[in-house]
């Protein structure tokens, strides 16, 4: 089903008031009589990210699980969708849409390159080195136009192995060239795509099973289950401090063990 930009722009703001957020309410700080505005974290990437309902459960995307490192008041508003990538969000009006909603000291954290691989699909295809930094480009520049500070993350490996248990990376020139395009523009990046894949490396082969969407019926080596999640949360929170988008102050359990019962699938 395709939908207009409109009709995209009017489904996503109605969203909005049920971004996930950290536990407890938004809380504001007053100073010299002022209300200082609490910021807000907008995510925009793909379905490993994105906000999953009760019809796909066990498969959760990380950022269901980014808040619980957050301090509470410190809000996620999860834009990311299934199957989009840097171009097709754009090109379906949603990065207009959160464009529309950050705000001056917002952060836009932008993770795209799983689906911009798909060269047989011109809607979703972009080449590493032009045409996806040309639209990550956008993202940023967009959200600085807004005051809101702008971070690419590298994605997230997929689950693979070759014969003698070594995790291979599946996302071409795509993680390079997002390095690239941050250097060049002074952009914080995340690189999860390392990460993961050291982490993958670490648990291995049959252990990583335990954090992909693995069930009876499914063997997917792309999307996560609760504890994945949990574990890519804690890389994108743990690089959110170390590269300083986020204080001290603003990040909690990064040590700690985070229940899987804390993920909740909520009805479409």
């Amino acid at each position: 089903m395709s939908l207009t930009r409109r009709q995209v722009t009017t489904a996503a703001l109605a969203a909005v008031p049920l971004a996930v957020a950290a536990t407890g309410p938004a809380s504001a700080a007053v100073s010299s009589g002022r209300v200082r505005r609490e910021p807000t974290i907008y995510l925009a990437g793909d379905s490993t990210a994105a906000q999953k309902y009760a019809d796909a459960r066990p498969e959760t995307g990380w950022g269901m699980a980014l808040p619980f490192f957050l301090r509470s008041g410190l809000k996620v508003s999860n834009h990311a969708v299934n199957g989009r990538s840097s171009k097709s969000f754009i090109d379906e009006g949603r990065l207009d849409v959160v464009l529309g909603a950050v705000r001056p000291g917002d952060f836009l954290v932008v993770q795209f390159g799983h689906n911009d691989s798909k060269i047989a699909d011109p809607a979703r295809y972009t080449e590493p080195w032009t045409t996806y930094r040309d639209h990550l480009r956008q993202y940023i520049d967009g959200a600085r136009a807004r005051g809101a500070r702008p971070v690419l993350a590298t994605s997230v490996e997929r689950r693979k192995f070759d014969a003698v248990g070594v995790a291979q990376p599946t996302h071409g020139e795509y993680p390079a060239a997002m390095r690239a395009l941050a250097q060049e523009e002074g952009v914080a990046l995340l690189d999860i795509q390392a990460l993961s894949l050291a982490l993958w490396q670490k648990l291995g082969v049959e252990e990583t099973k335990k954090y992909f969407n693995w069930t009876e019926t499914e063997q997917d080596n792309t999307h996560f289950n609760p504890p994945g999640a949990i574990a890519v949360a804690r890389l994108v929170a743990s690089e959110l401090l170390r590269r300083r988008v986020l204080a001290p102050r603003d990040v909690r359990r990064l040590t700690e063990t985070v229940p899987e019962s804390w993920i909740t699938w909520p009805q479409a």
